[in-house]
């Protein structure tokens, strides 16, 4: 009687491991996010993902970030608040294979040579890191580049799409996000620090 029981009592041990097991696999939807065009998120997975910038602290390898909805901002640490003067963006024109780079200041427009594109820089968040609608940097070390841009096509912005704030470029993930033109690509190559 003993070993029956015993027998049933690890059955359903075995059964409930099982079912646990399948709710940790159960996918998470992904959802953009916000200022950004939709490929995430991620930008928000741990180092060590490819194509996704750290930001989630904590999150599983693999996982998709969800997003919550609402307005994003800016949280600009003291320690990295007026450390940064410029950024270094790299602009290829598709048709010649050539590349150009241009210091640009934060805060300040910059118009592509030979071109209808302005690109509106704004902060750089050397530590780029997401908490649910925050954006800050999670130290002032160069560990996950990413700056705010706006770019326009003549008057009409194209990235990011029209209606959001600010669209990122990340030096460590150039496919996350990236900027989508036919005719020209714009990458962040770094940050530039003051004096």
């Amino acid at each position: 009687m003993k070993r029956k029981i015993l027998v049933v009592a690890c059955s359903v041990a075995l059964l409930l491991a099982a079912g646990a097991c399948k709710k940790k696999q159960e996918p998470v939807p992904q959802t953009n996010m916000p200022g950004q065009q939709m490929p995430a998120g991620q930008p928000g997975m741990p180092p060590g993902q490819p194509g996704m910038p750290p930001g989630q602290p904590g999150m599983p390898p693999g996982q998709p970030v969800v997003m919550p909805k609402g307005e994003t901002k800016i949280v600009m640490p003291d320690a990295v608040k007026g450390q940064w003067k410029a950024v270094v963006l790299q602009v290829e024109s598709k048709a010649t294979k050539k590349t150009a780079e241009y210091t640009v200041d934060l805060n300040s427009d910059f118009k592509v040579p030979n071109s209808n594109l302005k690109i509106t820089v704004g902060e750089f968040l050397p530590d780029f890191r997401m908490n649910g609608l925050e954006m800050t940097s999670g130290s002032n070390e160069p560990n996950n580049p990413a700056v705010g841009v706006r770019v326009f096509d003549g008057s009409k912005q194209v990235f990011p799409a029209p209606g959001k704030k600010w669209g990122w470029l990340y030096a460590k993930f150039p496919t996350m996000h990236p900027f989508e033109h036919p005719e020209f690509s714009i990458l962040l190559k770094g940050g530039v620090k003051k004096g």
